[in-house]
């Protein structure tokens, strides 16, 4: 079964999705933060689409491994998320995927106004990558 990984900003959430068996993972959309309860619909609707075994949510931590004010706000949506979904939720270390995604984007001539479209489902597809690529699924 697939993993769903899931790259929590203030405005946006990227999605990405794993292959059926675990080994490559690809940007799906991003969906609108807020509000949770529109998300939460969106989220469950992929669910229902490609049913997934594991969502995994990018955990941002500082270059020396503490965590920072962004990790609180992801703490608390990882609280709210487990509450609305049956699939079990964990959290992976999320450092410079956005950056990463941006830079892939540059390389791939996307223009300036579609990397802001697309970034957040790219740096959600790194995050679950390396998850993947750890062999943690």
């Amino acid at each position: 079964m697939r993993v769903l990984a899931l790259d929590h900003g203030a405005k946006r959430i990227g999605v990405a999705i794993s292959d059926e068996l675990k080994m490559i993972a690809q940007p799906l959309e991003f969906v609108p933060a807020e509000p949770f309860g529109a998300f939460a619909s969106r989220l469950q609707q992929v669910l229902a689409e490609k049913p997934c075994e594991l969502i995994l949510v990018g955990m941002p931590r500082n270059m020396d491994g503490t965590f920072g004010p962004a990790a609180e706000k992801v703490r608390a949506f990882v609280a709210r998320l487990k509450e609305s979904v049956a699939v079990p939720v964990r959290t992976w270390d999320e450092r410079l995927t956005s950056a990463q995604a941006n830079r892939t984007l540059l390389q791939a001539n996307v223009r300036r106004a579609e990397r802001k479209q697309k970034v957040d489902a790219m740096a959600a597809a790194i995050l679950l990558q390396s998850f993947l690529d750890a062999g943690e699924a």
